[in-house]
């Protein structure tokens, strides 16, 4: 019973796989290097962030 529904699970994954879309190379290098861009941009918004606030704490104390 239990090896049954592994058995057929693996099946309906393999299944939905093929149906899957793949990325070409070329949108594949886009979606990374949007993603570096972001991740950059987001990590520098952040900094900022955290050196105004301590900042601002060591005027408060």
């Amino acid at each position: 019973m239990k090896f049954e529904k592994v058995s057929r699970f693996y099946r309906d994954v393999r299944s939905e796989m093929k149906c899957v879309s793949w990325p070409n190379k070329e949108d594949l290098k886009e979606g990374t290097i949007v993603v570096l861009v972001m991740s950059t941009i987001v990590a520098i918004f952040l900094s900022l962030v955290d050196f105004g606030f301590t900042k601002i704490i060591d005027l408060i104390f």
